[in-house]
Formats: C-alpha cells, sequence, structure tokens
C-alpha cells in the first residue's frame, strides 16, 4: 500500500487543543508512509500551530465557514494535495463535503452526522450501549487511521517552536527564575472560565512565595480578560506578545515555561506538546476528551450534579468552576514548582 499512495491530505480539527491532539496521528501516517507528501488544511491559526512540523509537505489554510461555491473553490484548491488518500479528523459534515469536493478516491472519517455517503471507508465510533462516547482524543484520531496499518510510537504530542520568537520571548524574562505562564482564557465559551480575579491572586501568590516571574497568556478576542487580569495582579507580569498574540509566540512562550496555569484550553495541549507541566482548572467539560498518560502536572475539577455538561454557557451558578478556591490553585501549583526545582539542583532539568 505504501508505494500506492504519494499525496496525503489530512483536514485537522479547528479547535487548537484538537490540532495538538492529532499530532501523534499525523506522525504515524508519516512513519507508515514516509515515501508520502502530507499535507494538512485547516483555519489559518491549526496551520500556524503545525508550523515547524517536519512530516508535513504542505499546510493550506481554508476558510471555516465558507459557503458551498467557496467550498467548491477550496476543494479544487485541495485536489493536487488529496490525490490518493484523504484524512477527515473533524467531526462535521462540512468537513467531509469538503473531502468529497476534492475528488479524493479514498475519504476516511469516523461515520456520523449523517455523512456516511461522502465516505468511501467509514469507521466506526466507540459506543457504550448504542452511544457514541467520549475518548481521549489523541486515541481518537490514531484510532481512525488503525486500519491504514499506523502505529502509535508512544512518544505523545509534538509541536516545535521557532528559534526566533523564542529568543523575543526571553527577552521579557529576568534571570533563571521560575517561570510561569497564566492562560486565563478558553475559546469554548464562558462555561470554561474560572475568575480571571482568581488567576490574578494566584499569580500575587506564586511571585511572593516561590519568587516565580509569570507570563500572562491571551489569545485574539481576550482582550476583556486580559484587562481585567491586568487590573487585579499586584505583580510584574511579563506579556511576551506585547498585546498581538500570534500562535508562534504562544508556542514559543510556552516552550520556555516551567508550569502552565490554564483552563481546559487548547493552550494546556500546547503546554502537553512541549512537556510543560500544567495545573489545568475543568468545569464544564468531560475529563474523558483530554485526559492521557503525556500530561504533566494535575487537573483539578469537582463533581456537582449538574456536570460535566459540555456547555459553552452554565445555566445554573457555575459551581464546577467557583467551587475551586485559589488555595487550592495556588498549593498545588507551589507544590508542582517545588519538584521543578529540586530537578534542577539534581541536575535532571525541568
Amino acid at each position: 500500500m505504501s508505494d500506492s499512495i504519494s499525496k496525503i491530505l489530512v483536514l485537522v480539527p479547528n479547535w487548537l487543543g484538537d490540532v495538538a491532539m492529532c499530532t501523534p496521528a499525523l506522525r504515524a501516517l508519516h512513519r507508515r508512509f514516509p515515501e508520502a507528501a502530507i499535507a494538512v488544511a485547516g483555519k489559518q491559526a491549526a496551520c500556524d500551530l503545525l508550523e515547524g512540523a517536519p512530516w508535513l509537505a504542505a499546510r493550506i489554510p481554508v476558510e471555516p465557514k465558507a459557503g458551498f461555491f467557496g467550498m467548491m473553490r477550496a476543494g479544487r484548491r485541495l485536489r493536487p494535495y488529496a490525490r490518493d488518500l484523504t484524512v477527515i479528523f473533524p467531526h462535521s459534515f462540512r468537513a467531509a463535503l469538503l473531502a468529497r469536493l476534492t475528488e479524493s478516491p479514498r475519504r476516511i472519517a469516523y461515520d456520523r452526522g449523517g455523512r456516511a455517503f461522502l465516505l468511501t471507508e467509514r469507521i466506526q465510533p466507540p459506543r457504550e450501549n448504542g452511544v457514541i462516547t467520549p475518548v481521549y482524543m489523541v486515541t481518537e484520531y490514531l484510532d481512525l487511521i488503525k486500519g491504514l496499518g499506523c502505529e502509535d510510537d508512544g512518544l505523545g504530542l509534538e509541536l516545535r517552536a521557532d528559534p526566533a520568537a523564542i529568543e523575543a520571548v526571553r527577552s521579557h524574562f529576568k534571570g533563571d527564575g521560575l517561570r510561569v505562564g497564566i492562560a486565563p482564557g478558553a475559546a469554548f465559551g464562558p462555561s470554561k472560565l474560572w475568575p480571571v480575579e482568581r488567576f490574578a491572586r494566584v499569580a500575587d501568590i506564586l511571585a511572593e512565595d516561590m519568587q516565580a516571574q509569570c507570563a500572562l497568556l491571551t489569545g485574539p478576542g481576550e482582550e476583556a480578560i486580559r484587562d481585567a487580569f491586568l487590573k487585579a495582579v499586584k505583580v510584574p507580569v511579563a506579556q511576551c506578545d506585547e498585546g498581538r498574540p500570534t500562535i508562534s509566540t504562544l508556542k514559543a512562550t510556552v516552550s520556555q515555561l516551567d508550569l502552565l496555569i490554564c483552563n481546559d484550553s487548547g493552550t494546556r495541549h500546547v503546554a502537553v506538546a512541549f512537556h510543560v507541566p500544567t495545573v489545568c482548572i475543568m468545569g464544564p467539560t468531560s475529563p474523558r476528551y483530554s485526559e492521557g498518560s503525556y500530561e504533566r502536572g494535575r487537573v483539578l475539577r469537582v463533581d456537582v450534579d449538574c456536570g460535566p455538561c459540555q456547555k459553552p454557557e452554565c445555566e445554573t451558578d457555575h459551581r464546577c468552576m467557583t467551587c475551586i478556591s485559589v488555595e487550592l490553585v495556588a498549593e498545588t501549583a507551589s507544590g508542582l514548582l517545588r519538584d521543578v526545582m529540586a530537578r534542577r539542583n539534581q541536575g535532571l532539568g525541568s
């Protein structure tokens, strides 16, 4: 099969965290078809996140909400990259339709969302009692391509940061002290957001108790969250993106951290890809989608009778998040930072 496949197109997910979690599958495709040119197509941010990946021949941005004629144009543009095989990671009908419009002879995806007729190879999603069940997304993407002979190498998520961007980020930190990233946003919706003032208080505590240097990480559209954090925090905080967030700066900043404190967001999985421990504050989402063996650090969550609801906006009192205290987050972060310091003292790195 390997000799007959020279062009592979992969439609990647929209959410940054899911893009990071599909990297083990992209790497597995490359190992199975080492001579094939593998191209990915997705949102501009997804393509930027995968910049530097050595197993990709091309990254093609596509408009995620294009109308039918826009999708037809995108299908024609992607056709040369999809000559032999297209793998569809997103669950949406639109992604399967776009794959069909490329005229790719083989189109592989999970059979869900009424899109079976658009596929040539339909993989059944995992079910319990007949209902599709959540699984760790890394596992889901790898299972999709198992039938192609792709095997997991067990190395986990992988992203690359630009060396020039790393140098620019380093200029915002002083000395070799502990570096903590604070990421108080989440693109999914407000239900995922721990109160921003609590993030600020944690930064104050870590700066005072651990002499940590904190860096604020916010993305496009999170200006209100950024401003609220900066108003509430009392200690100096680095903004490595200087108020102009880019995916390149995000990757570079995360790669230089000793710890990331965040909501259940894409930045969390970027940190996993750079082997940075996280304190992830999780509320409305099921941990079954995102908790895997590659993560270092702790996930903090409380069981509530209304969760995990998987809803972008809370319909009650948001207790799944507000019941997580500043003290718990600060104590957990301090313990992880002490582990980092112990490893440094033993010459083991962070």
